[in-house]
């Protein structure tokens, strides 16, 4: 779905006409399932793209608000709700804005930012879960065991499919190893955590070289943690992925699960693995990482 700065305009000015005078400007990556733009200086606007995320803005309207007093970082705190209308088919939120590059795009402690990230994912670990959202539909499945059949990113005919689109560009049956040795894993048998999901390096805010803020909740759930060490293999190196999981206290099922998921997070396309594609270097080395890390 388009989403633009016209019709986040207009949406504001009808359902919050006390704001109808802010500026709307786009930021440099809006998103790809959830569009995200900048209102006046203090606020931004996300907005569901497609119909399957509209339980995404229920979700982090209800829980961000519990969860953000207990947690080290800060997180996006909602403001507003937006209603469907002619004009937008789904519901909206309006949140404070929170200062910071992503933490992909700017130099980082990576050290240091392993010991952060671990302290955040701690705390949220802590927090009480009763009427927690499971994993579901409009969170992606995440949080779910790697044997569960929904369609998450790490069920079985999707990791299949796109490992096998590398083969031929890389050692695929290497990859394939990392999956099998994740679903051999004994499964989480505690009881289910909060999750974010999703804690890529697109949703960690960085500054001064430190992580400054946790965003997109809208993957939110109570489930598996291994989830959660995605980054140990999207954002970390070999050298802070240690710090990662011992401060994180991680026993090897899990990891070994998250290695899966983190994997999910890895895999790039066919043509991110040409020689002339800028993005190839990194792919290589992100893959060789995961691989290295099961050979230990």
């Amino acid at each position: 779905m388009d989403i633009d700065e016209t019709l986040v305009r207009e949406l504001v000015a009808a359902q919050f006409p006390h704001w109808a005078d802010l500026p709307v400007t786009r930021v440099a990556k809006p998103g790809v399932d959830n569009a995200t733009l900048r209102l006046g200086a203090d606020m931004s606007v996300r907005l569901p793209r497609f119909e399957r995320w509209i339980g995404q803005v229920h979700r982090e309207q209800r829980w961000l608000p519990v969860l953000a007093p207990r947690l080290p970082l800060p997180v996006p705190i909602p403001l507003a709700q937006g209603e469907p209308s002619a004009a937008y088919p789904y519901p909206w939120s309006v949140y404070r804005w929170l200062d910071g590059d992503r933490a992909d795009q700017v130099p980082l402690d990576l050290r240091l930012a392993a010991l952060d990230l671990a302290e955040f994912l701690l705390a949220l670990q802590a927090i009480e879960t009763t009427d927690g959202p499971p994993p579901e539909w409009s969170n992606g499945f995440r949080g779910v065991d790697l044997a569960d059949p929904r369609d998450s990113p790490v069920v079985a005919n999707r990791l299949e499919s796109r490992i096998a689109a590398l083969h031929g560009l890389t050692d695929t049956d290497a990859l394939t190893e990392v999956w099998r040795a994740g679903l051999a894993a004994p499964a989480w048998d505690r009881p289910p955590v909060w999750v974010h999901g999703d804690p890529d390096p697109g949703n960690l805010l960085a500054t001064d070289g430190r992580l400054s803020a946790v965003i997109d909740f809208g993957t939110l759930a109570v489930g598996d943690p291994a989830v959660d060490l995605i980054p140990a293999w999207t954002c970390f190196d070999a050298d802070s992925r240690a710090v990662f999981r011992e401060r994180l206290g991680v026993d090897a099922a899990t990891w070994a699960r998250g290695r899966v998921w983190g994997l999910s997070g890895v895999l790039p396309s066919p043509e991110t693995l040409a020689p002339d594609h800028p993005g190839s270097v990194v792919a290589h080395r992100k893959l060789a990482g995961i691989i290295a890390d099961l050979r230990g």
